[in-house]
């Protein structure tokens, strides 16, 4: 990762219309409030229209003092890094190298022969055959049968997740190798058919090891390959290395006693300083604004990005238009957080109906430790917001979506 400093702040140029000066004004002053009110230590924000873009850089990267944010700061973005992860797979996609709808038992044997609970909340051994094996696609829409388990903690499946170590937790907790987590994970049986419901996050992680193996490298070697340096995104990777932490701010959550923002992780003794036994692809990147609007621009462009084309735009649309039906969406409609977030693609949120500023179509995802992104294509507009607070609920706070009505509001 190298720094790169620039302007904190750019105005669109004379004449141009896709963003209002005064109405950024007005984004300047609302998200600076929620950094002075101690809402958010620090953010930095970022919106595109056709080319014109407005950055802002506000607050600290401390809570109490210390150093100024900076346009180059380094972000924990936990779940904004399933996007990453979902492109690198269609790159082999489209290289014949993987295939939507195959089995993925050749990669993942620990994941063949796979038997299904007859009710979630069941006993491990009442179980049936699965109809069907596993596929890249499933893995790729979270319907492969694992995911974040909405029962009690009580729940058989549950507590047996739990106690090997592989249930859905907050990114860079500590998880098993990637091989013995899918030895671990492989020992347990699907809490649905292949294919038949949604559940978070998991499909993410195992990809990220089915990539691994694909390529027999590393996933952040994967992803570097793919995704990361052909679109220039140099500070986005899996650790911080040692020149680099000066650029990693304090990450807070909320003390549920008192009321105060506490350190979650200090750059000091960061959990992304060093190696992790496993990189989940599907929450454990850091990134900076600039990195994410270049991954940012290439998917709204249809796959391209400064002369570089990481995907086709079909394969694009397809990542980006909804796979769920309306059954499984209403089970993942308390995940996804927010009404007009009605569906998913592969590692994205789709929006399938307008109930708000965003138009259908509008995809893109949150970060759990304090980031969300946004693609309008109808709109042409992409919107990235960076900060080191932790959200509390599957709901984006108000610094967040706040941010999302100033976007729209200042299209020109």
């Amino acid at each position: 990762m190298t720094g790169r400093q620039r302007p904190e702040r750019r105005w669109p140029v004379s004449g141009a219309t896709g963003l209002s000066k005064e109405r950024l004004d007005r984004m300047h002053t609302v998200l600076a409030g929620h950094a002075e009110r101690g809402g958010v230590p620090g953010l930095v924000a970022a919106v595109d229209r056709d080319g014109d873009e407005h950055v802002e850089v506000l607050g600290g990267l401390a809570a109490a003092g210390g150093e100024p944010m900076r346009r180059d700061t380094l972000f924990r973005i936990a779940s904004m890094s399933k996007p990453v992860t979902a492109v690198a797979a269609l790159t082999l996609v489209e290289e014949c190298v993987l295939r939507l709808d195959d089995p993925v038992d050749d990669l993942l044997p620990e994941l063949a022969g796979r038997r299904v609970l007859r009710r979630p909340d069941g006993e491990l051994d009442d179980t049936e055959p699965a109809a069907r094996p596993i596929t890249l696609r499933d893995l790729l829409t979270f319907r492969l049968g694992y995911g974040l388990v909405m029962l009690p903690p009580s729940a058989p499946i549950a507590r047996a997740m739990a106690d090997r170590g592989i249930d859905v937790r907050p990114p860079r907790a500590d998880h098993p190798a990637p091989d013995e987590y899918l030895r671990r994970l492989g020992e347990l049986p699907l809490l649905h058919q292949p294919g038949a419901g949604w559940l978070y996050h998991t499909g993410s992680a195992v990809l990220g090891v089915l990539l691994a193996r694909a390529c027999g490298k590393p996933l952040g070697e994967v992803l570097r390959e793919r995704v990361l340096e052909p679109l220039g995104m140099r500070d986005t990777g899996f650790t911080v290395p040692a020149d680099g932490l000066h650029r990693l701010p304090v990450e807070y959550l909320r003390d549920p006693g008192s009321g105060r923002l506490v350190p979650y992780d200090d750059p000091a003794d960061s959990a992304w300083a060093r190696p992790a036994a496993f990189d989940d692809g599907g929450a454990d990147l850091v990134s900076t604004v600039d990195d994410y609007l270049a991954f940012a621009r290439m998917l709204l462009g249809g796959g391209s990005h400064g002369g570089v084309r990481i995907l086709s735009r079909p394969a694009v649309e397809l990542m980006t238009t909804n796979q769920l039906t309306p059954a499984q969406l209403a089970g993942s409609a308390p995940l996804l957080g927010r009404e007009d977030l009605t569906g998913w693609g592969f590692g994205v949120s789709v929006t399938t109906t307008r109930t708000g500023l965003a138009a259908p179509g509008r995809y893109g995802w949150d970060g759990g430790l304090g980031t969300t992104w946004f693609n309008d294509p109808a709109e042409r507009l992409t919107g990235v917001l960076l900060t080191q607070r932790m959200f509390e609920s599957p709901a984006p706070p108000p610094v967040a979506r706040d941010f999302e009505v100033l976007a729209y509001q200042a299209v020109a």
